[in-house]
């Protein structure tokens, strides 16, 4: 089994990593990764404006906001998968390509999830932030923007990279709606060899462990480096003093 697992990287590798490229799309571990970025990245600001709304004190913002969020996250990332595969065409009048169709989805889904993140972030942050803000002459959107977000914004990394590893594994979802990423290269190597497919799904399962698991320690490191940042410089000797009391 070992060996026909080696084989079967060594005779595809290019396949799984880059898919068709150049002679055709972009796909295997360089399309997921690719998504992943693209979708957090344009969720982001999305998540950023729904989290504000969340906590506005304007009803008319709140209300929306909060029934997107639980309307998104209270269904399949699959069923949103489809509805943006029919509904865009019939929108836009025009076939959507299906790596666009997945950047679309990934953007709607995980700027719902990442909303709660920067919620949570902002509702971390003492009071006194806002109320030492505009008692500086800052306006709501200013004291917002270069005293609240930023701090909020740091606080928040660790849970961001944690959300970017779940937007791997969901890039998986891409195959039914036939996007190159890596679980479509693996079906088109199981599709080729027919004989070896507990093999080829292996190397799949042992790729996205590898890669997420390097992202989830490095996730792991970041939240424990931010947590002594915070801490201070007095956090260290207090810890060891009262360890040795």
């Amino acid at each position: 089994m070992l060996q026909g697992a080696i084989s079967i990287i060594s005779e595809n590798w290019l396949l799984l990593l880059v898919g068709q490229y150049p002679n055709g799309p972009l796909g295997g571990i360089a399309a997921t990764l690719m998504l992943s970025v693209l979708g957090i990245v344009l969720a982001f600001p999305l998540s950023v404006l729904i989290a504000l709304a969340r906590i506005s004190r304007w009803r008319l913002l709140r209300a929306p906001a909060t029934a997107l969020v639980y309307l998104v996250r209270g269904v399949p990332l699959l069923m949103i998968i489809f509805w943006v595969y029919f509904l865009f065409p019939l929108l836009l009048g025009a076939n959507v390509p299906g790596f666009a169709t997945m950047v679309c989805t990934l953007v709607i889904y995980e700027g719902a999830f990442l909303s709660e993140v920067v919620r949570a972030g902002i509702q971390s942050l003492p009071a006194g932030q806002m109320d030492a803000a505009r008692a500086l002459g800052h306006s709501y959107p200013r004291a917002m923007r270069y005293v609240i977000l930023p701090q909020a914004l740091y606080n928040m990394l660790p849970a961001i990279l944690s959300q970017f590893i779940s937007t791997i594994k969901e890039t998986t979802l891409g195959y039914v709606i036939n996007v190159p990423e890596l679980t479509f290269a693996a079906s088109q190597i199981n599709n080729r060899l027919l004989t070896k497919p507990f093999e080829v799904f292996l190397i799949l399962a042992l790729t996205y462990y590898v890669v997420c698991f390097g992202l989830t320690a490095a996730a792991t490191w970041l939240e424990r480096r931010i947590a002594t940042r915070r801490a201070g410089p007095g956090a260290a000797p207090l810890a060891i003093m009262e360890t040795a009391g």
